[in-house]
């Protein structure tokens, strides 16, 4: 993919000091085009969402550049005869760099998919799914998870449109973060980047494999910006925390902090923690055999290693060059020992949707007290 300045001059500056100027950023020719952005997204016979290749391109790369802070850019994508490319104005003069990152690293994706098709192990509800839409430039923080939701391609087409990435941006405005800023701390990599049903987890185990290249290439590529700075990196969720000690050798446990070299110059801290989704099974009565308090214990406790992690997250994506050890151990002497109280409010507003006045009344009486001594009593979980 190149790119071609379509306007001599300036036209504004950035964020940070940045110069933005028009580019014309070539995407291809409609193969590749199609493969790499789903295309069609939302299809069976009647469309969804009704959008030929060029609006679905616009769509997504439109997402990129709002969340990248730009929001007064414009795209227009265009084909000139079998070539797509991007027009888009209002973002450095090198915005091309991180797109053609991610589609050259979606090729390998591409091609893993394909390898697992021929092996006939290809579900026919499974849908190959780049994280499109991501912040490109002005990435805070990494998040590195399992897969992604079908429903977040073809109902919402936006990859950061799931109850899982939701909750997760809901924990980081509670660590400070604006909600309009969460974007930003949530480039997302799935280590099996195919969008398919929530109940398709333990399927999607046997995938892995095929798409090493994929994964590695894009670990290195998102966890360093173009300044050259290193970015932190939260590993959610068992299968996760298990491909980084397979791939860099770190065995993470919840809230276990570990250094990875994604390449030999680059330290990228890397935090452990459970599933963004995790929770609602941990805290399900069902799961606790049909004990209400023990749900609840096992709830409250999660939430204060989420509250935790995403705290670490924010505070690492706010400042990347803090100390990544002492941070965290800021963030769990915050939400487990300092806050419990705000944590078990959080908890019961949330997950058992309570009134914050309900959640007040809840968190002071003798019985959540006691389980509130639990959030510092450790555990791994999911």
């Amino acid at each position: 993919m190149k790119i071609a300045p379509i306007a001599l001059g300036l036209l504004a500056l950035g964020i940070a000091g940045q110069s933005v100027a028009d580019a014309r950023i070539e995407l291809g020719d409609q193969a590749r085009v199609t493969r790499l952005f789903a295309y069609p997204n939302n299809c069976s016979v009647i469309c969804f969402r009704d959008w030929t290749l060029e609006q679905t391109v616009e769509h997504y790369l439109k997402q990129s550049v709002q969340r990248d802070g730009y929001p007064a850019a414009t795209v227009t994508v265009r084909r000139d005869n079998d070539r797509y490319y991007a027009d888009i104005a209002g973002v450095p003069g090198d915005y091309h760099k991180p797109l053609d990152a991610l589609l050259d690293a979606g090729e390998l994706a591409y091609n893993g998919a394909k390898k697992l098709n021929s092996d006939g192990k290809w579900a026919y509800d499974w849908y190959l799914f780049l994280p499109l839409g991501m912040a490109l430039e002005n990435r805070r923080s990494i998040e590195l998870l399992h897969f992604p939701p079908d429903y977040s391609l073809t109902q919402a087409q936006d990859y950061l449109r799931s109850n899982t990435t939701d909750r997760w941006a809901s924990l980081l405005t509670f660590n400070g973060i604006p909600a309009e800023q969460t974007p930003a701390y949530q480039t997302i990599v799935d280590i099996a980047p195919i969008a398919a049903p929530a109940s398709a987890g333990s399927t999607l185990e046997g995938t892995y494999g095929y798409f090493q290249d994929y994964q590695v290439r894009m670990v290195k590529d998102v966890t360093l910006t173009s300044k050259g700075q290193s970015l932190p990196m939260v590993a959610f969720g068992a299968p996760v925390r298990s491909w980084i000690k397979q791939q860099y050798g770190a065995d993470l446990k919840v809230l276990g902090l570990a250094i990875i070299s994604p390449n030999a110059e680059q330290k990228v801290p890397v935090l452990g923690s459970n599933h963004p989704s995790a929770i609602w099974y941990a805290a399900d009565k069902d799961n606790n055999g049909g004990d209400q308090d023990k749900a609840d214990a096992a709830g409250l406790k999660m939430m204060g290693q989420d509250l935790s992690a995403a705290c670490w997250q924010a505070g690492m994506g706010r400042n990347p060059s803090a100390d990544p050890q002492l941070t965290l151990n800021a963030c769990t002497q915050k939400w487990q020992v300092t806050a419990k109280k705000q944590t078990c409010e959080l908890f019961y507003r949330t997950i058992r949707n309570m009134t914050p006045e309900q959640a007040s009344a809840k968190c002071n009486t003798g019985a959540v007290t006691r389980e509130l001594r639990a959030l510092q009593k450790p555990a791994d979980t999911l």
